[in-house]
């Protein structure tokens, strides 16, 4: 009988021979950068963006480390948030919690929603930013009949939340071509299957449209997972600048005081 410890090396061993194919799965999906115009500096978006969380996001998922009156900072005020912002009878300085109860959404989608406040901070990989990821992710539906919900999507395969967002955008169904791809320098090719999604009904939104709210959903997700991080840069870029004058004039006392040695 083996021992435990040569059962404890042979699981250690698959373990790390399974680390390179789960990093090369990972860096298999191309992501869809999120557009450059869109970003933290834009309340405009966020504004949007909130918007469209409360709207079609918050009835299902939570954003428990989220209250609604740090939504003042992107220009809101208590009145603003609290007549357009809140469906459920909170105070504006209530967490973002859903109304759904936990176990109702076990039953419906086999696990409860998750939690959606450091979402784009938890996306983040080696293949992309969590932006991106979220930006692909809710692009990326499509119809599948043998999915139980009848949608799939391409970021996330056998995802298990329907597409909510499909009146908008349309139904997308992925179409599978075969092309020719150049392979070396002596002009050998190779057949490749490249997966596309094509929008087989046309949704409320034009694809246009739909992929900047899209990106302002997004926007607000990303500002949503750390409020204070344009505060964090600009006071470390503050820190930064303070630590080179102190160097400076370290520098010159230390100067000062060794000079008669030296």
């Amino acid at each position: 009988m083996r021992s435990a410890a040569a059962r404890l090396a042979t699981l250690l061993t698959c373990m790390l021979l399974a680390l390179p194919h789960a990093a090369f799965a990972s860096e298999s999906i191309k992501l869809d950068r999120l557009p450059a115009e869109v970003g933290p500096n834009d309340p405009a978006s966020l504004q949007r963006g909130v918007q469209v969380f409360v709207n079609y996001c918050l009835s299902c998922h939570s954003a428990n480390y989220m209250r609604y009156n740090r939504l003042a900072d992107l220009g809101l005020t208590d009145g603003q948030i609290l007549d357009n912002l809140v469906f459920t009878g909170a105070k504006a300085g209530d967490l973002m919690k859903t109304a759904m109860d936990a176990k109702d959404a076990k039953e419906w989608f086999g696990t409860p929603p998750p939690d959606l406040t450091v979402i784009a901070r938890s996306r983040s990989s080696s293949a992309g930013s969590g932006a991106d990821w979220l930006y692909s992710y809710l692009r990326g539906f499509y119809r599948d009949p043998s999915r139980s919900s009848g949608w799939n999507n391409t970021v996330f395969p056998n995802v298990g939340m329907p597409h909510v967002l499909w009146q908008l955008q349309g139904e997308q169904v992925l179409k599978t071509e075969v092309q020719m791809i150049p392979v070396g320098s002596k002009g050998d090719v190779e057949k490749r299957e490249v997966h596309k999604l094509v929008l087989a009904k046309p949704g409320a939104m034009k694809p246009a449209e739909y992929d900047r709210m899209v990106a302002d959903l997004v926007n607000y997700l990303f500002y949503m997972s750390e409020p204070a991080r344009s505060t964090r840069v600009q006071l470390g870029i503050y820190v930064l600048l303070f630590l080179g004058v102190l160097l400076v004039l370290s520098y010159l006392v230390k100067n000062e005081y060794w000079k008669d040695i030296h």
